[in-house]
């Protein structure tokens, strides 16, 4: 990967992605790269030479790292009064799965008595604690998969996940004004537990899809196509706007609905000023036109929809 910095950030911030050390050690996958597209898997991988990075898109990375460095500095000591209670910071684990070696690097274990807790730091937007990610219930179901069988003869089993988030774009005034607004800049966020047969068994369909299309990249070349989700496609929507304006009346998520308004819109308006039209906006790929994706530039799914176009 290329490092570069066109908008002249101080060289601190350029040798932090110079000098970026994250590792999935000895291991064919990790859980974070095993939860996301084959296809970026691969790419990366083919094209890591030829991808360019600048500084400036690493910056929450840095913040990121610099989180888990304090906070991995912590006390691993158990709380006063729970002297059994035992903490783990940073710990990378290993798994065998179907012929392949999985890892992932926990932020935070704390085990008391029989009960393990798994908490995940991350540096994240107000935004992301409001709606919530799906990828995070997936990544720390698989961390917990990962605990329990490192524990398999163990008595001690995962009985919660958390997100511990530190909300990066907090505003006090808007926490004291909106009912659904975050109250601190540093909130837990609770993660659902699966049961430990359908964690194996997400693990396993995602191992088998990033295998096919490992084998069929290395036999003939040829990559699985992203998803919908994986490129963070918008809904579908209509607006109903006036003519020959671009500003939108309302927008709707079906068309039915915008016609409806529109019919109702006109009852109350005969000026010939008022005429409007509905328009259909199809939902972007938020993660290939947002530059998300450091292979969007080599990928011909994305580019060829972009010509199509």
């Amino acid at each position: 990967m290329k490092i570069t910095n066109k908008f002249g950030m101080p060289q601190p911030f350029v040798d932090f992605a110079l000098n970026d050390k994250y590792s999935k050690g000895k291991a064919d996958i990790s859980v974070t790269t095993l939860i996301d597209s084959p296809r970026v898997r691969i790419m990366k991988e083919n094209f890591d030479d030829q991808i360019e990075v600048d500084a400036v898109d690493m910056i929450w990375a840095l913040f990121g790292t610099a989180v888990h460095s304090v906070l991995e500095s912590s006390n691993p000591y158990p709380r006063v009064g729970h002297p059994s209670d035992k903490i783990v910071n940073e710990e990378r684990l290993f798994s065998e799965l179907d012929g392949w070696l999985l890892s992932g690097a926990l932020d935070r274990q704390e085990t008391h008595e029989n009960s393990i807790t798994i908490i995940d730091y991350k540096v994240t937007s107000v935004w992301s604690v409001i709606y919530g990610k799906p990828e995070w219930e997936k990544q720390l179901n698989c961390y917990a998969y990962l605990v329990d069988d490192k524990n398999a003869f163990a008595k001690q089993n995962v009985t919660n996940l958390k997100i511990c988030a530190i909300l990066r774009d907090w505003n006090r005034r808007e926490s004291e004004r909106k009912e659904n607004y975050p109250k601190s800049p540093i909130v837990f966020v609770d993660v659902p537990l699966w049961s430990f047969d359908d964690r194996l068994s997400y693990l396993k369909e995602r191992m088998k899809l990033h295998q096919e299309a490992q084998i069929n990249f290395d036999v003939n070349g040829k990559l699985p196509l992203c998803s919908n989700e994986e490129r963070w496609r918008k809904k579908d929507t209509w607006a109903l706007k006036k003519k020959k304006l671009k500003r939108a009346l309302k927008v709707f998520d079906s068309e039915e609905s915008a016609h409806d308004y529109q019919e109702v819109y006109h009852q109350h308006r005969l000026h010939p000023s008022d005429a409007t039209e509905i328009e259909f906006r199809g939902g972007e790929y938020t993660r290939c036109d947002g530059n998300y994706c450091s292979v969007a530039e080599f990928c011909d799914q994305y580019n060829g929809e972009k010509n199509d176009g």
